[in-house]
């Protein structure tokens, strides 16, 4: 329980102690990944008579080697407070929201990410910052942010009422925040059809799907949309939709109505449309048009000259879908730029020029890249926190996005029959999965050994399945132990073909290495 005389000057600090006190338990928002974590640290540093200790080794050994990161959770969780955002694994955040329903945890630090689609027991939400930094400054957050995050509170489910509180610095700040999030209203909706990449998707996907094949069938689809409704001018609605198309053809992921081989002929005459082959999986694997015909002429290059498995990250990393980027400090600008200068060689875009616009988010794709490298060259997450500043969560979420994209270019490479690279591409989204040099993938491929084993393996001299099959079995129990070493004997008496299903689409077959 908190401490009766440690009532601090941090409000926020203060309503959470006072929270705990009155039997409750509380979400306190903070704007910043780092200033959540603090905030949970300053909290568990005035409880005394809670110890979680087997949730807090749980927290911290979700990862084979805990991180700084692991370390400031667990010590948090063991007083029953805990922070919660992105940059956590799916199974940190799993067992920290599982805990506060049950009652464990008392108070969540958290970012607003923990505002959208979860139902949990807080009586209390604490809005820490009303204002961040965006495009346009420092600016008062969204009202409809801010009545997303009062929402949390007092569920139906937990509790007869609830309260939602706002800090406020001054008075000013004080009315100011009355006038703008009690009593003004949300901010407008607004269609994601306006968002060009959401629209040529979209429409692609129409077309792939022959849900619409004319002009006059895709205009009249639109027309009944939420986007048509709010947008009014139907002329230039028309006009978008038309340079959409125009774009299409051009990438060749459609072919219009001229060409002489549509099923339909009578629809001719109304500028018809169809997917090309190869339209059609893009639509399928679902990722952006513009990112479909950026990786197919990345490919195209990569067919008549030297790559390596940077090539591929680089590519796959200077995607919208891989946005937001890891950010270039400016103290990394010259680190950057030399990583550049040896890479240079291996990549299959050209560089743009260092006065163009775009070159910042080209910086931007090859700090993501070298990150990925760093990644398969078996680099763990506390270096790469230190080094790139990316968290374990936010590391796993990056490394899923490139597994898709990769899978992507997988198949447009196999729709392009550029078979020379298949097996780079395949190798690679292996080395992703794992976290390991090309060397250690045959021993990757047995169940219980990860990246820290199979180096160890390795190191004492057994770097494939017939070593594995040689080996002494004295020798591998004192290597791995001996549970893991009976059950690795067990897996080679057959033969083994394939690893372990993943997420997504796209089975990697080893048999093909």
């Amino acid at each position: 329980m908190p401490k009766l005389d440690d009532i601090v000057a941090e409000p926020a600090v203060a309503l959470a102690l006072d929270t705990i006190k009155i039997g409750k338990q509380a979400l306190v928002f903070a704007n910043t990944k780092r200033s959540a974590e603090k905030t949970a640290e300053e909290i568990s540093k005035k409880i005394s008579g809670i110890e979680l200790k087997e949730l807090s080794e749980n927290v911290m050994h979700v990862l084979s080697k805990p991180t700084k990161q692991c370390e400031r959770l667990a010590k948090c969780v063991k007083k029953g407070i805990a922070f919660h955002h992105a940059g956590l694994t799916h199974k940190q955040r799993e067992l920290i929201e599982d805990n506060f329903r049950n009652g464990s945890i008392k108070i969540i630090c958290c970012t607003p990410t923990l505002a959208f689609g979860l139902d949990l027991p807080a009586y209390r939400v604490v809005l820490k910052d009303m204002k961040r930094y965006g495009q346009r400054g420092y600016a008062w957050i969204p009202v409809l942010e801010a009545h997303q995050m009062f929402g949390r509170a007092g569920r139906p489910n937990y509790d007869q009422e609830g309260q939602a509180i706002c800090m406020a610095a001054t008075d000013s700040e004080k009315e100011n925040i009355w006038e703008r999030y009690i009593l003004g209203k949300p901010e407008e909706i607004y269609s994601k059809l306006a968002v060009e990449p959401v629209l040529r998707t979209y429409l692609l996907s129409l077309i792939a799907a022959d849900f619409v094949n004319t002009k006059k069938q895709i205009i009249d689809f639109f027309k009944k949309t939420f986007w048509a409704f709010q947008f009014g001018d139907i002329e230039t609605l028309n006009a978008i939709i038309e340079r959409m198309l125009e774009l299409l053809e051009e990438w060749e992921l459609i072919m219009s109505g001229e060409k002489d081989d549509f099923k339909d002929a009578s629809k001719l005459n109304d500028e018809s449309y169809r997917a090309t082959r190869i339209g059609k999986r893009v639509a399928e694997l679902y990722i952006d048009p513009l990112t479909a015909y950026f990786i197919l002429t990345c490919l195209r290059n990569a067919s008549s000259r030297k790559v390596n498995a940077f090539s591929f990250l680089q590519l796959i990393s200077h995607t919208l879908e891989m946005r937001p980027l890891l950010r270039v400090r400016a103290k990394e600008h010259d680190k950057i730029q030399e990583a550049l200068l040896k890479e240079d060689s291996f990549l299959l875009e050209e560089e743009p020029s260092m006065y163009e616009p775009e070159y910042e988010d080209f910086l931007n794709s090859i700090k993501t890249a070298l990150t990925f490298n760093d990644w398969i060259n078996e680099k763990d997450e506390d270096f790469l926190l230190e080094e790139y500043n990316i968290r374990p969560g936010e590391l796993n979420v990056k490394l899923d996005l490139a597994d898709w994209l990769l899978y992507a270019a997988e198949e447009l490479t196999r729709m392009l029959q550029f078979q020379s690279l298949i097996k780079e591409i395949l190798r690679l989204r292996l080395r992703l999965k794992y976290g390991v040099k090309e060397e250690l993938l045959p021993l990757v491929r047995l169940e219980n050994i990860g990246r820290a084993r199979a180096r160890k393996l390795y190191f004492n001299g057994i770097k494939d399945i017939a070593d594995v099959k040689k080996a002494d079995m004295m020798k591998l129990a004192q290597i791995i132990g001996r549970a893991i070493a009976l059950n690795v004997k067990e897996q080679v008496g057959e033969e083994i073909k394939e690893i372990k299903p993943g997420k997504r689409k796209g089975q990697i077959n080893l048999s093909d290495f």
